[in-house]
């Protein structure tokens, strides 16, 4: 497995998690993705030739994605704020689905190889670019998305305290822009971080979690598997799971 990411700096830390590379080379492959609290714009080219840009939504359950042999992806994985500031549509509608976007969106089309850090520079740019443009974020909104990426495990009340803006407006604000309550985002954060947990064979609770009990029922419930399950990750399926352990 050919993996790799590129974190942002600065401003563009808000509003992207990482880039990310896949290459695959082998076979046709069949993989789940979990549900991990961020959307991605992502770039396939089928034997260096681009052959689409999707744009996914938020996952809120397992999806399967199959990458075909000589596949190279590169993509931008966003945080929930992009999906006003950067990308040019509304992403409530692309719960658990994608849409195919036109070649030349940001002249990705005019993009001559795969090379990585090429694209992530390029996309950087653009990026900021945009950022420039758009008016001031309401701080609060910026505050909130902050806390919750930072993992700190938060209930609504408890973020609603910390950055003045009250639960109604928050939970009016995700049900518009997402479709779902912000304990739900809160719900499917906590189960990404426990992932990499998983993946290095500790199938027990973390501190934000009540018992072992409440641990499977919620790792199940995003998952629609058990934590020792996830760990066992037959044929690597789990691609989340198989990066953690990549070289």
């Amino acid at each position: 497995m050919n993996y790799k990411e590129i974190h942002p700096t600065g401003i563009l830390s808000s509003f992207v998690k990482y880039f990310w590379r896949y290459e695959h080379a082998g076979d046709d492959v069949e993989y789940t993705l979990l549900p991990d609290a961020c959307f991605d714009l992502v770039v396939d080219f089928e034997n260096g030739v681009l052959e689409n840009i999707y744009l996914t939504g938020i996952w809120t359950k397992p999806i399967t994605l199959t990458v075909t042999k000589g596949a190279t992806l590169l993509a931008v994985r966003f945080k929930i704020p992009a999906s006003e500031r950067l990308v040019p549509r509304e992403i409530k509608s692309l719960i658990n689905s994608m849409t195919i976007l036109p070649q030349d969106f940001w002249d990705i089309h005019l993009t001559k190889s795969t090379e990585f850090e090429e694209f992530a520079s390029d996309l950087s740019e653009r990026m900021i670019g945009i950022l420039k443009q758009q008016p001031e974020i309401d701080l609060r909104k910026l505050k909130l998305f902050n806390l919750i990426y930072s993992e700190q495990f938060h209930s609504v009340k408890e973020l609603s305290e910390l950055t003045g803006w009250s639960s109604r407006q928050i939970n009016r604000y995700f049900n518009q822009q997402l479709g779902f309550p912000l304990k739900t985002l809160l719900n499917i954060v906590r189960c990404n971080a426990s992932y990499p947990h998983i993946a290095d064979g500790k199938l027990y609770p973390e501190k934000e979690y009540a018992d072992q009990a409440h641990y499977i029922k919620e790792i199940k419930k995003y998952t629609a598997n058990s934590p020792g399950q996830l760990y066992r990750n037959e044929n690597d399926r789990f691609l989340q799971l198989t990066a953690f352990k990549a070289p």
